[in-house]
């Protein structure tokens, strides 16, 4: 029922004089406010004499202890609140009461599953932790509480006052609804505490499976060849061998990575088999053909035949494609070891990697100096301005309300609306950070029936960027230029959306529409009309040439359909576990649906699927990335490529995508922004059409 997703009146705003950064050779470039702010390290006021406002402006988060002070404070509104929707009669007021519970658990669970993650303080980290196990015993509780579960229900069941409900209403309505029936609510006394017993089980197994995905394996010192011991971590008499190298130019490295790292733990296969058996079993108590059919329901999928006719239609239309990008990495591979040519699957990610670089003679760090972290957040707010009349305006946090020094505050203001909501940007490495970029909802948006004011978004968006130097601001490159577009696709989500509940804000939507806002993006920063309005070299101001944001484009292309392919394998797989029990081993599955639909050979006494952690999140969801793709592929084309910059096209974007988060049915807000619905063979041609290569620029090459 409750979504626990990572879910002020506007400060004085930092006038910044335009910044600069001056080297030796006294060649400057000026920024506006947005960049300046973070091409300089963040200036803090100093003053005794201010309060500490707590994190994010929560005072009782001040302090670790104030973790527990927040909990039985919501904890207590929440009782109040379920004893009022009980009582009350079924109306519009019990949808508002739902709403209302929701967010008061979200508020607090939502910033508490950040901080466990995210603060450098241990002691904060496990009050957030503890916080986050104590609300969700509770929701798991008001998700089987019969009495609440019963008003929604007599609402429901109740023509006359549906009928009287306006249409989020109703969605928001029906979607508490699933969530009462997905925990086995509309079952006897018996089947329901089973149902909460699967439930309570598949938490342990998710968080043991989590864990256990992410451990190193490790053998004796004698098994390796010496000269590679210096590329792993020791322990005593062994090695400790934590990942893949596959961007290693060893070919005997990776092949001894890849078969010591993916070899197969047998308590993590039997951890892996339990939590399938748990999650089938679940369905099919609640009422669903498989975990697959329950997962799906309310997706732009809805079922798992689309899903693999999607991925098997895709298959087909790459297959020749996939097959010339095997032989070019099979034909470096001879260039490059002829006494060991055969390709393997610790081959993929590092040859097609060398054809890229060898075929566009792309170089990182030729183009990270166009791409300062302020150069970049001047690009972002050009683009949102033009898009959609926002403005990303520096906000001085006031004192404990960040986690560390280096996090920035932006406030999100419309040129007619006002303030929008507020971004954190947790961008920078430290020691103990997620190495992952993510995008965290701290609070939802939604109106307040009480006042009529509108509850503003918060959310963070965290990144692990390298610090500024004395001589140069943070430079990234390509690739997380690309990262931050769309980590900022999924903020401007949460942002631009104005949700009457909660429960729908933002990104709060189905999963495989969730990505294209995000998707979406990384189409805007790989437009040279785009790029050409920020990208800049820090030192000279010289912008960046567009035969190389061509080249950067193109390279792209080189092995991409084994790149998505590899993609269709894993969704693929994913899709064959939460399906109906076939009565085999993982480890058995994973091999036929290899041959099926990637084409590099199975490695005996290898168990990648236990390296899959993305089973636990995106259980039977992770052809989402795809699928979503698909969408952003063909909004692009349909609606940005002739002008990326369209106003008019923007302010569509908005009310047909944006605005609705959850609220309404995903591919209805496809086919509102479209025009018409998608079909299959459409969202399959929109990817593989990504893939083939654009004349212009081979034309701007040879003229280069």
């Amino acid at each position: 029922m409750f979504k626990m997703l990572a879910c002020k009146r506007l400060n004085c705003f930092i006038k910044h004089r335009a910044q600069v950064w001056t080297l030796a050779q006294r060649k400057v470039t000026t920024w506006s406010p947005v960049g300046a702010a973070f091409n300089s390290k963040p200036q803090r006021r100093l003053d005794v004499f201010q309060d500490n406002v707590g994190l994010f402006g929560v005072p009782e988060l001040s302090s670790p202890a104030g973790f527990e002070v927040a909990t039985k404070r919501v904890l207590k509104d929440t009782q109040l609140l379920v004893d009022k929707t009980c009582h009350s009669p079924p109306g519009a007021a019990t949808v508002e009461y739902f709403d209302q519970l929701s967010d008061g658990l979200c508020k607090v669970a939502d910033l508490a599953d950040f901080v466990k993650v995210a603060h450098p303080d241990p002691l904060f980290r496990e009050a957030a932790e503890k916080t986050c196990i104590e609300i969700g015993t509770v929701v798991e509780k008001l998700n089987t509480n019969v009495e609440l579960s019963t008003s929604l229900k007599d609402l429901l069941n109740s023509p006359d006052i549906l009928n009287q409900l306006d249409h989020d209403t109703r969605r928001v309505a029906e979607l508490f609804m699933f969530d009462f029936e997905i925990s086995g609510i509309h079952l006897e006394e018996k089947l329901r505490k089973e149902a909460v017993a699967l439930h309570v089980k598949l938490l342990d197994l998710n968080n043991e499976f989590l864990m256990g995905s992410h451990l190193p394996n490790r053998i004796a010192k004698s098994a390796i060849p010496e000269h590679l011991h210096l590329h792993f971590a020791k322990e005593g008499s062994f090695i400790q061998i934590g990942g893949l190298h596959a961007d290693s130019p060893d070919d005997l490295l990776r092949e001894i990575a890849y078969r010591i790292f993916l070899y197969p733990n047998g308590q993590m296969l039997d951890c892996l088999e339990e939590l399938l058996k748990c999650r089938n079993k679940l369905a099919k108590l609640v009422g669903y053909e498989s975990y697959a059919h329950r997962a799906l329901k309310g997706t732009m999928a809805k079922s798992p035949k689309a899903v693999m006719d999607f991925l098997e239609l895709l298959t087909d239309k790459l297959k020749d494609k996939t097959a010339k990008d095997f032989k070019m990495m099979t034909d470096m591979k001879k260039k490059l070891n002829p006494r060991n040519s055969e390709l393997m699957a610790w081959d993929h990610p590092y040859f097609s990697a060398v054809l890229r670089a060898e075929r566009f003679n792309i170089e990182p760090s030729l183009y990270s100096p166009y791409f300062s972290l302020g150069a970049c957040m001047e690009g972002l707010n050009n683009l949102f301005s033009q898009l959609f009349g926002v403005s990303l305006m520096s906000d001085q946090p006031s004192a404990g309300e960040v986690w560390s020094e280096d996090v920035r505050k932006l406030a999100v203001v419309h040129e007619t609306e006002g303030l929008l909501g507020y971004i954190y940007c947790d961008f920078f490495h430290r020691t103990d950070k997620p190495h992952q970029d993510c995008h965290f909802t701290i609070r939802g948006g939604r109106r307040c029936q009480a006042t009529g004011d509108y509850q503003l978004p918060v959310v963070v968006l965290m990144l692990s960027l390298p610090h500024p130097t004395k001589s140069a601001p943070t430079l990234l490159t390509p690739g997380m230029m690309e990262n931050l577009f769309h980590e900022m696709g999924h903020a401007m989500h949460s942002m631009l959306g104005r949700t009457r509940y909660q429960h729908v804000t933002g990104t709060r939507c189905a999963t495989d529409f969730a990505e294209v806002p995000s998707i979406l993006m990384e189409y805007f920063a790989n437009d040279y009309r785009v790029v050409s309005q920020f990208a800049r070299h820090y030192q000279t101001g010289q912008s960046l040439p567009q035969s190389m944001v061509a080249r950067l484009c193109e390279s792209k292309k080189v092995c991409g359909a084994a790149d998505i392919q590899l993609q269709v394998f894993y969704a693929a797989l994913d899709q064959v576990y939460h399906g109906e029990p076939q009565n085999r081993s993982t480890t058995e599955l994973l091999k036929d649906k290899q041959h099926q639909f990637y084409g590099l050979p199975y490695t005996p006494s290898t168990a990648w699927q236990l390296r899959f952690s993305h089973l636990i999140g995106y259980g039977a969801k992770y052809y989402s990335y795809l699928m979503s793709r698909a969408v952003a592929s063909m909004v692009w084309k349909q609606c940005f490529l002739k002008d990326p910059l369209n106003r008019d096209m923007g302010e569509r974007y908005r009310r047909e995508m944006l605005a609705h988060g959850g609220a309404k049915e995903p591919m209805l807000m496809v086919e509102g922004m479209l025009q018409r619905r998608p079909t299959m063979e459409e969202l399959v041609d929109a990817l593989v059409s990504d893939l083939n290569p654009n004349f212009e620029t081979f034309i701007m090459d040879s003229e280069s």
